[in-house]
């Protein structure tokens, strides 16, 4: 019968076996990341415990200290901390990584670093094993692998030169089974390696004719057997394969196989003998199969075989194998749990539980057992341990399958988190910014209104299901999150498919990897229309504010009104043949700070068009007048035909002379589509920016002292000549300025920004309010086009 890795391998790719092998496979490359993070975590803290011990200095100054040499060094910190272990420690595993140093013409494979990291990493997840079994899966996925082997077996020396087979990864769990015990003086690839003082390699193990686990597998392979001593002792073999023929291995990489035998010796003397170890009678098919099947369950599962006494009477069970999901209650390993006797691993079996008598009795009748809650109880120093679980007996032939499914607290409060969720209509969402992947909970496709089939909505696309008067408090959540990676919230309208608009609150924090890189970002939404309703109903009922209250605020709703009126977020863009306009406003977060930023991009009488930003210095009531008045007597100058610099002269006296003396900056264009050429001017206002295929750069800087300083002002003007798909953007400082950055910092970001153009002009615009990096609380305007 095949196993059931074998049977997702060959099911078809859209059929739902398929589908579910795609699952288990994901779900391994993801346990595998996560093991492989945390060994590294592992090695960077004893890093950083070694640095405070040499330093006499506390954890945090050790982890600057650890980050600044690593950046010095130009390593990765994982790297840097296993060399920081390595000078520390001067052990085997350092002398392996040095002889890579003295190398001249013997080539190792790998490099100094590489090898380094790979033993340390083996021997954090040896020392961490809390059996054989995990001891040779942590060499094999740490340290063997990545010299191309597939498979390793570490034997145990029993005091007759027996050899006991204490754990294996790469074999077929039946296979290894069949192994577990090799009797003194047979002749076997594990005999010579014991033998011999330097182990036995062996280029194929097919022209060596020497029997041993997995020949079937990997007939024509390599394999190599080291001793593994420590002390002057040898406790075992360690035995690796390989799936073709090898050329025998250079010397550097013989020292770290050998690093890993001793490491294995020295796991190898705290663990016992499994119970009942020695010769076996051979293994029927039927339980080899069940052995087989056991592995591939998610649930931890014996498989049990009877033991009779001398007269043939069934006395007890023996467990034969147990899965990789086993969990013993007591917290016992599975090496001490295999292969002992079912009453002596757990005599309370045969008390109240009555689980003894159940195995008992679905294998002399054939008819199964399941039974939900039932508890377990164990024996740890003579104390008892009881344990809920859900038990399943089942009979395959000659064996008995246990399966048990313990209750746990973390399954219970997982359960009591979804029924929260359903009662405070909360829907909880993961999306992984690297792969593209994005989790949904059943919870939020209801509150979307959408079925659990469809595709969720990414984060980045909230705007397109919002209510577009919510859309300056989205972009500035989705800023702080996706680009401060700060924790946020916002409150707004969600637009559902089927025509029904709820209030929703949306609160997500960034995940950061161990290189400060965002990578994730999870969350939740909050239908919160109730909420939303009653607060209305109760803000009808309050008394009215007090008069110098609602003076201040009357008088900032007029300013922010007027400045809605004059520039609003996202005006209809202006229908030009071979050419893309499209502009943006997004006002200060705080009312009180109505501030004077403007823009314009209008057709003049004579066919060329003006474009323009400004900022008036200050903020309230009268910035936003001001602004004003600027605003439409740039228009009506432009109506005279006269060119940017001679515009910018003219609105300097009218800043001047009737508005009070305000001052302000601008940069005024004026593009003509036969031409394709924008002449410009600046009066003390940033240069426009070009993108141009995938480089962006500031136009040059003009000279032009800003509006108001003086009664009359000359300003220099330029011509830049454009090509089809140049895109000009002219901007307010508010898009960049930071109180903790120079302006040229800021600058160079927005130009990073800037390169990565999407195809819609207006899709770019937003893409630049919602990465940019200002903290200032100040108003944006943003005027782009984009010639065709």
């Amino acid at each position: 019968m095949p196993s059931l890795d074998a049977l997702l391998a060959d099911a078809p790719t859209g059929s739902p076996v398929g589908r579910l092998a795609a699952t288990v496979e994901r779900l391994r490359r993801e346990v595998r990341t996560a093991q492989a993070e945390a060994e590294g975590r592992a090695l960077i803290e004893l890093a950083k415990g070694i640095l405070v011990e040499r330093l006499g200095c506390g954890p945090a100054q050790a982890a600057r200290q650890l980050a600044e040499l690593t950046e010095q060094s130009q390593v990765t910190p994982l790297e840097f901390a296993v060399e920081v272990i390595n000078q520390a420690a001067r052990d085997r595993v350092s002398e392996v990584t040095e002889a890579f140093l003295s190398l001249a013409a013997e080539p190792a494979g790998d490099d100094e670093e590489s090898a380094a990291v790979r033993l340390r990493a083996a021997e954090s997840g040896v020392l961490a094993a809390t059996d054989a079994q995990a001891m040779a899966d942590s060499l094999l996925e740490h340290a063997l692998r990545p010299l191309g082997a597939v498979a390793v077996a570490i034997w145990a020396a029993g005091s007759d030169s027996s050899l006991t087979l204490a754990g294996s990864a790469g074999f077929p769990p039946g296979e290894a089974a069949r192994w577990r015990y090799v009797p003194p003086d047979v002749a076997t690839v594990a005999r010579r390696g014991l033998t011999e003082p330097d182990g036995q390699w062996l280029s194929s193990l097919a022209a060596s004719g020497l029997p041993t686990v997995g020949r079937r597998e990997y007939a024509d392979g390599a394999r190599i057997a080291v001793p593994a001593g420590a002390g002057g002792r040898i406790h075992g073999v360690l035995e690796i394969a390989w799936p073709g023929p090898e050329e025998p291995l250079p010397r550097p990489v013989i020292r770290q196989v050998e690093a890993l035998a001793e490491l294995c010796a020295h796991t190898l003397e705290s663990f016992a003998v499994p119970p009942g170890a020695g010769p076996e009678l051979r293994l029927l098919p039927d339980v080899v199969e069940l052995m087989d099947l056991a592995d591939g369950l998610h649930d931890p599962t014996l498989v049990l075989v009877p033991y009779l006494d001398d007269s043939g009477q069934l006395v007890d069970f023996r467990i034969q194998h147990v899965n990789e999901r086993f969990l013993d209650p007591a917290g016992r390993p599975r090496a001490v749990v295999n292969g002992a006797l079912l009453l002596e691993a757990y005599p309370m079996a045969a008390g109240a539980s009555e689980l003894f008598q159940r195995v008992e009795r679905v294998y002399a009748t054939g008819e199964p057992f399941r039974a939900r809650r039932m508890r377990l109880t164990a024996l740890v120093d003579e104390v008892p341990l009881s344990a809920v679980a859900d038990i399943s007996v089942s009979r395959h032939g000659s064996s008995v399958l246990l399966i048990w499914r313990i209750e746990d607290e973390a399954a219970r409060l997982a359960s009591l988190l979804q029924n929260a969720q359903r009662l405070g209509r909360i829907g909880g969402f993961e999306e992984n910014l690297l792969t593209g992947e994005i989790t949904w909970n059943g919870q939020l496709f209801g509150l979307y209104g959408r079925p659990p089939t469809s595709p969720p909505v990414a984060l980045e696309e909230l705007p397109a299901h919002a209510h577009p008067d919510d859309a300056v408090p989205i972009r500035r959540f989705l800023r702080t999150v996706l680009h401060h990676r700060r924790p946020a919230s916002a409150a707004f309208r969600l637009l559902r498919p089927d025509g029904v608009t709820r209030h929703m609150r949306v609160v997500a924090e960034p995940v950061l990897d161990t290189d400060g890189q965002l990578f994730v970002v999870r969350g939740a939404y909050q239908d919160i229309s109730a909420q939303h309703w009653t607060e209305v109903a109760l803000a009808a009922t309050r008394d009215q504010l007090a008069h110098t209250e609602q003076q201040a605020d009357e008088r900032n709703r007029l300013a922010l009104q007027l400045q809605h009126a004059i520039m609003p977020p996202a005006q209809t863009p202006l229908q030009v043949p071979d050419l893309q306009v499209a502009v943006r406003y997004r006002p200060a977060e705080t009312e009180q700070l109505v501030g004077g930023d403007w823009y314009d991009a209008v057709v003049l009488p004579s066919g060329l068009i003006l474009l323009c930003v400004g900022d008036v210095a200050g903020h309230g009531i009268e910035a936003a007048t001001s602004m004003v008045v600027l605003r439409n007597a740039l228009r009506g100058l432009a109506v005279t035909g006269a060119g940017p610099a001679q515009l910018l002269s003219w609105l300097n006296i009218v800043a001047h002379h009737l508005t009070g003396a305000v001052t302000a900056t601008a940069v005024c264009g004026l593009y003509d589509g036969e031409r394709r050429t924008l002449r410009w001017a600046r009066a003390g206002h940033l240069p426009p920016v070009l993108v141009r295929e995938s480089d962006a750069s500031t136009l040059p800087t003009l000279k032009g002292l800003l509006l108001g300083a003086l009664p009359e002002a000359v300003y220099e003007e330029t011509e830049v000549q454009l090509a089809a798909g140049d895109t000009l953007l002219m901007y307010t400082d508010g898009l960049i300025e930071r109180r903790d950055r120079s302006v040229e910092e800021s600058l160079s970001h927005l130009l990073d920004t800037a390169r990565s153009a999407p195809e819609v002009l207006d899709q770019q615009l937003d893409r630049l309010l919602t990465y940019s990096r200002s903290d200032t609380d100040d108003d944006t305007c943003i005027v782009g086009i984009r010639v065709i």
